[in-house]
């Protein structure tokens, strides 16, 4: 197994025309998980969307597990391992919650029983259809979904925004033991730090396309003065 599970290394990459983050480099060990921080518009959302392939990629590489990815599609990048929770939950609106989770299942430790058994409300609502249940059981379903291909690298897109605060802590709690207790190696894209930092190993801080800081979450948590540089003050 490659001693990395991702490796970025001087990645550049946009949208169309523009360049939005350039000569990003950085590694994820197996197990580890990774809060992605930055303000509003620093491309923290445009790092996980060039991950799974959803960008234009200008140069640098991403290799999985000692594959490069950066040239294969989307669905070639999920096959590889990656699972996504993308901002707009994406589930299928049509299908109950257990044919969410069944559509997509890989072989693997993460059954749709484990799945239940991490979010019981979805195993209440099993039967119900996407479209009926609230934004916080559609985020877990998401959550979920993306489990149940049973990844290698799970990617979270601002998982609890939105979400009132009882259903913020049940996810974090979901996310604590996926990636603290099963070691699932996960990056999670959040706008409250203090939040993922309590969850995750590591941190890295974009500005203007670039990664400015990079520091273990406790060490963050003990002292946040590096983090308001970057983040400015509203991040409590």
């Amino acid at each position: 197994m490659a001693e990395q599970l991702l490796a970025v290394d001087r990645l550049t990459c946009g949208y169309g025309e523009a360049v939005v983050l350039s000569d990003v480099s950085f590694t994820l060990q197996p197990g580890r998980s990774l809060a992605l921080l930055g303000r509003n518009g620093t491309g923290k959302t445009t790092l996980i969307e060039t991950l799974v392939g959803a960008t234009r990629h200008r140069g640098g590489r991403i290799v999985l597990d000692g594959r490069e990815i950066h040239g294969m599609p989307p669905y070639g990048r999920a096959a590889a391992g990656i699972g996504w929770v993308p901002q707009e939950r994406s589930i299928f609106k049509s299908l109950s919650v257990e044919e969410n989770l069944t559509a997509v299942a890989r072989p693997g430790p993460w059954t749709p029983a484990r799945i239940y058994e991490l979010f019981p409300r979805l195993a209440e609502r099993r039967r119900n259809l996407g479209t009926q249940l609230s934004g916080g059981e559609q985020q877990m379903l998401a959550f979920g979904r993306a489990l149940a291909v049973n990844p290698r690298l799970l990617l979270l897109d601002e998982p609890l925004e939105g979400l009132a605060p009882i259903l913020v802590e049940e996810l974090l709690r979901a996310i604590r033991r996926v990636a603290r207790e099963e070691g699932l190696s996960s990056i999670v894209v959040e706008q409250h730090p203090h939040m993922v930092l309590a969850v995750t190993d590591d941190a890295i801080v974009l500005d203007r396309g670039g990664i400015v800081l990079r520091a273990a979450s406790a060490a963050l948590l003990e002292d946040s003065t590096p983090l308001d540089t970057w983040l400015g003050v509203g991040h409590h």
